[in-house]
């Protein structure tokens, strides 16, 4: 098999949200869970390999995603897409600055830009500053994140600290000239030293005009956004057999771990509709505990699956994750309950679920490793930036959608296992 994109994605909600953007627009795409173990039985277009290192230290981040790199270079890969979160989630030390140098010597590259933005979920980018809605990054929900706090939308500010290469912008002016007007611009910034370049783009039309002066880069990094104009450079256009993936059976249910405001409203959204659901309070867990608690939430579910959607959820206020964090420490607050929302997910499966839906990156990314998921087909878009996929889990059919926290409707929830 010889493909033509290969991506890495530094969250497994990531990669299905760029590989959603890569089917919509016409490409066969794969999304594998880590380096795949086994071959795949389909012709495709694109492989997107979901990696679970945002948050790990940055040396192992590089280190996961070369390791990736390679992998997809001996399928053959015409380019390479990095992607990362549209918000652009990354500490002072990185990753996204840290992985991109690190792909870019790999591929032996001089140059590569950097856009987050996805116009269809509201991420804009103007003057080098990340916008969420009407917000500036920095004054949006995600100033409060748990682990990755952004307070500052200034992206060229934000890269240049994680990175050795000088940092520069390619101005919204330049976007609404066209696409020679782009690659006459990164020509000058490759005459001027700047390796790394943030892009501006407010809509889809500029993002239509940014791909086509990125057809001959050996490597792109951004958010899912960019691919939507990436499957033209091949000559591959919107069809509908993309998309197309078995019937689906089973009961419907729902995990969730992320504390966005998004989410938040999601799952106030669920149970003002009166859906079933089950919180969990991380300040009960422990080791002693889990299986326990495991174990009570399987036995509430059970009956609860005979009716409708259930969901299992530990969402919060930003002040409760605070004082969560201050009594458990951020790294043990975060694996505890991700460990057992994976277990959950499993339980849930051997329950009879075959419809699951799992928010969060760091919830997303315990979930299918814990059902053992190494490989799902991607299918049709929920919301922007959220499919269906499909996978075998021990055999089962499943039917499964991994949720960015940013992302959805208010009727996320409710409306997904509609689209099924």
């Amino acid at each position: 098999m010889s493909i033509l994109l290969g991506c890495i994605a530094d969250d497994f909600t990531g990669a299905t949200d760029l590989a959603n953007n890569l089917v919509r627009n016409g490409m066969r795409v794969a999304q594998t869970i880590g380096i795949p173990q086994h071959p795949f039985n389909t012709e495709l277009d694109a492989v997107v390999v979901a990696l679970k290192s945002r948050n790990l230290e940055p040396e192992d981040a590089v280190a996961q995603s070369l390791e990736a790199l390679e992998y997809l270079l001996d399928q053959g890969a015409q380019q390479i897409f990095f992607k990362y979160c549209s918000t652009f989630d990354s500490t002072p030390r990185g990753n996204i600055g840290p992985v991109t140098e690190a792909l870019m010597a790999a591929l032996g590259v001089d140059f590569t830009i950097a856009t987050p933005a996805f116009p269809d979920n509201g991420r804009c980018v103007y003057k080098g500053y990340l916008f969420v809605g009407d917000q500036l990054l920095s004054e949006s929900g995600m100033r409060d994140h748990p682990l990755t706090p952004m307070t500052d939308a200034n992206l060229v500010r934000v890269m240049q600290v994680q990175c050795q290469h000088h940092v520069g912008l390619i101005e919204y002016q330049d976007i609404l000239a066209g696409t020679d007007a782009i690659s006459s611009k990164i020509a000058h910034l490759k005459a001027s030293n700047i390796k790394i370049a943030i892009v501006d783009a407010v809509t889809n039309d500029d993002l239509y005009r940014i791909a086509p002066a990125l057809k001959d880069h050996p490597l792109i990094t951004g958010g899912s956004g960019i691919a939507i104009g990436l499957p033209a450079n091949f000559g591959l256009h919107p069809h509908p057999a993309s998309s197309k993936l078995p019937p689906a059976k089973g009961f419907q249910a729902i995990v969730s771990g992320s504390c966005s405001q998004a989410t938040n409203l999601q799952v106030e959204s669920f149970k003002s509709l009166g859906g079933a659901a089950y919180v969990v309070n991380p300040l009960e867990l422990s080791e002693e505990s889990e299986e326990q608690l495991l174990e009570e939430i399987l036995m509430w579910a059970k009956p609860q699956l005979l009716l409708g959607p259930v969901l299992v959820y530990s969402s919060a206020s930003p002040e409760q994750v605070k004082e969560v964090q201050s009594q458990l420490g951020v790294q043990a607050a975060g694996s505890a309950i991700e460990n057992l929302l994976g277990l959950v997910a499993k339980g849930l499966i051997t329950l009879g679920v075959g419809q699951l839906l799992v928010a969060g990156g760091e919830t997303s990314g315990a979930c299918v490793k814990a059902l053992g998921i190494d490989q799902m087909q991607i299918g049709q878009q929920i919301d922007p930036g959220v499919p269906w996929c499909y996978a075998l889990v021990q055999g089962r059919p499943l039917h499964l959608a991994l949720k960015s926290g940013n992302f959805g409707a208010p009727d996320f929830f409710t409306n997904a296992f509609s689209k099924l």
